[in-house]
């Protein structure tokens, strides 16, 4: 049977597993967000050049 102080320092590797784990799923969480963001700003710019056309098409 393993003493308290080695049940113990299991119990605190078990916790820092999971939260390694935790941190991990967070930051791919983060870099899909960057991804996704950066993808937007590039559908905004697009979206703004081809407004600018059409206007330019309309004060002709």
């Amino acid at each position: 049977m393993p003493s308290d102080s080695q049940a113990a320092r299991d119990y605190v590797d078990l916790i820092r597993s999971d939260f390694e784990l935790y941190i991990q799923d967070i930051q791919s969480y983060f870099r899909c967000l960057e991804v996704e963001r950066a993808r937007a700003f590039e559908e905004a710019r697009e979206v703004s050049q081809d407004y600018g056309r059409f206007l330019e098409l309309m004060d002709e």
